[in-house]
């Protein structure tokens, strides 16, 4: 599967009857089979980037190649579970009844560490837990592509390490192409495979990183100048 291509996008929105530009003729390639993260402060146009690459947005100008023919999935910000639904039945939910694969759920269910929890409500789950849930739901669909706007920014330092290393494996095993959007310089060095700078609109820079190891040691004096150079391309001048 090729890659998607953002050729060009500008993003404009209307606010008290005057136009913002929020994106400025973006420009990008998001690699197939790689985790993509985009880094920046709030109000960059981070979350809008990723909800046109989506399809959520319509957008003014450019286009963006290779999304028609992927199957997509989209992980929140918050849960977005059913309430009055277990955790299996989040998960399998959307998905025709042709389409689940009993012994495939069942491993995704033991995957992201919720085998002793699939039937289980979500008032019953921890933050933590209920995101390992929307995670699965977006696995369990199958998708090419996955986008995921801060997933993992409500949750305590312990937990969200632990997710971070939970999805490091499940890409690991499934090589699917995620795109993946943060506040976090840390989150991103972590994650990325590849990590794009927004500001104000436009792509400032962007870093590869070659993922010789699952576990990254962010105190490696690689990652030590790279988050140097990161705080530097942040800096507002």
């Amino acid at each position: 599967m090729d890659g998607i291509k953002v050729v060009n996008v500008s993003k404009v929105y209307t606010v008290e009857k005057e136009p913002v530009k929020v994106l400025n003729g973006i420009n990008l390639n998001i690699s197939a089979n790689k985790i993509t993260v985009i880094l920046g402060r709030s109000g960059c146009g981070k979350t809008t980037l990723l909800r046109l690459v989506a399809g959520l947005e319509n957008f003014e100008q450019g286009e963006i190649l290779g999304t028609d023919v992927m199957r997509k999935a989209y992980v929140f910000q918050e849960d977005r579970l059913m309430p009055w639904l277990s955790v299996k039945k989040n998960i399998t939910f959307g998905l025709k009844k042709e389409e689940i694969d009993e012994k495939r759920i069942q491993e995704i269910i033991e995957m992201v560490g919720l085998g002793a929890f699939e039937n289980a409500y979500p008032s019953q789950l921890s933050g933590g837990m209920k995101q390992r849930a929307s995670i699965a739901r977006a696995f369990a669909y199958k998708p090419d592509f996955i986008m995921m706007d801060e997933p993992f920014s409500a949750l305590d330092f312990f937990t969200r390490e632990q997710m971070q290393k939970e999805l490091l494996k499940i890409h690991n095993k499934t090589k699917c192409s995620i795109l993946f959007v943060t506040h976090s310089i840390d989150e991103a060095l972590i994650l990325g495979d590849k990590i794009v700078i927004l500001e104000k609109g436009l792509v400032k820079s962007e870093y590869e990183i070659e993922r010789t190891t699952e576990n990254r040691d962010l105190l490696d004096d690689q990652f030590l100048q790279l988050k140097k150079q990161i705080i530097d391309d942040l800096k507002v001048i």
